[in-house]
């Protein structure tokens, strides 16, 4: 009977043991070079083939190569025999993938980090198959190209909805649908409208401007710079606006209102149901205000939803974010309400009218872009 030869790499010296080490401790160049060298190291202690593919998140048959090719050619076999040429382009479902896994924790996929570093993910990203290879500096530069870096975390309340994660998912396969992710099974929505109410709008002098500076600096005679009230009154009482975006087709609709009470909620649902054409399903998503549900006492939105082809999708509790129309309510802000001081309700709401003309003719901005991706995390 033939007995199985366990593969183990050859007997290295201390100055080979050093520099495998300052490979892997290092972390720079291709990752490729990395996984073979961690995979010799860990074989000079002594671990056996089937761990170090288990460890390494790669097969069996990869390790035994990898050692076979180091006692034959020594270090030279960990460098991969690039030709040269371009670098190498990444397909959109690769871009997507990679983007997707870098937004998530590694913890999600059973890996004991806290976070990801270009290296860790880089490696994980050949070991799942993702992408044959990708160096650091590649990896760093498609993060970038997808706006995606590295951010210091902001507060947030915990969701305690029950239903969280079934709200959340629901959310998500809409918007997948609208990105042309997944294909709509048949009797899903084919228009989406992510809505909810902004203000109140009050009468009140609005911070920020662009102006000369003072100081030293001050050029003798120029005339003085604006200033805003520091009193003020709100007689005229506040405004609401009614607003939704329609995914597909980029376009802002809004209506502003006295008050946000469940019938001007479904008199602006009966607007946006007047959009598309009856036979067409669409779905709206909104927050859980009291207005907007179904209840034992008041159950308008949930019957005139099931008479109008129409789905009401609620984001979980306290998950606000979920909402795409919120980064739409910062440009809003920065665009059209920061240093303002309107001295009648008709003045603001005329110039929130403009500015949602001016952003569906100029839906791709630049400056309006930044804002919104900035802004947006769904």
């Amino acid at each position: 009977m033939l007995m199985a030869i366990c593969v183990q790499v050859r007997e290295i010296d201390d100055a080979e043991g050093q520099r495998l080490l300052r490979i892997i401790r290092r972390g720079t160049g291709s990752v490729v070079t990395w996984r073979r060298a961690q995979m010799v190291l860990l074989s000079a202690q002594g671990m056996p083939l089937a761990k170090i593919a288990e460890v390494t998140f790669t097969s069996a048959d990869r390790v035994r190569d990898v050692i076979h090719n180091f006692n034959a050619d020594g270090f030279d076999s960990l460098y991969p025999k690039y030709k040269g040429g371009r670098p190498k382009t990444f397909t959109l479902p690769e871009r997507r993938e990679i983007k997707k896994i870098a937004k998530s924790k590694p913890v999600e996929h059973d890996l004991p980090f806290s976070t990801w570093s270009l290296s860790k993910l880089a490696d994980f990203l050949v070991a799942e198959g993702v992408v044959d290879d990708i160096s650091h500096e590649g990896l760093r530069i498609l993060l970038h190209e997808e706006g995606v870096s590295f951010q210091r975390l902001k507060t947030w309340k915990t969701s305690r909805d029950p239903d969280y994660a079934a709200k959340k998912a629901r959310v998500e396969h809409l918007y997948a649908i609208t990105d042309g992710e997944v294909i709509p099974e048949e009797g899903e929505p084919e228009a989406i409208f992510c809505m909810d109410e902004f203000g109140p709008l009050n009468l009140m002098p609005h911070p920020g401007q662009l102006a000369e500076r003072g100081g030293r600096h001050k050029d003798q005679g120029r005339e003085p710079r604006r200033r805003r009230r520091a009193t003020y009154n709100r007689y005229g009482g506040v405004r609401h606006l009614f607003a939704a975006l329609d995914l597909a087709k980029d376009k802002l609709d809004g209506h502003i209102k006295p008050i946000k009470r469940r019938t001007q909620f479904l008199e602006f649902c009966r607007y946006l149901r007047t959009l598309y054409p009856p036979t067409v399903r669409i779905a709206i998503v909104c927050d859980n205000f009291s207005p907007h549900l179904t209840t034992k006492k008041c159950q308008r939105v949930g019957t005139w939803a099931a008479a109008n082809n129409v789905e009401i999708a609620y984001t979980p509790t306290n998950s606000s974010w979920l909402n795409r129309i919120e980064a739409q309510f910062t440009a809003l802000r920065y665009f059209t309400l920061d240093s303002t001081d309107h001295a009648t309700h008709k003045e603001q709401g005329s110039m929130i009218r403009r500015y949602i003309i001016w952003r569906n003719h100029h839906a791709d901005d630049r400056r309006l872009r930044t804002v919104v991706d900035r802004a947006n995390v769904a």
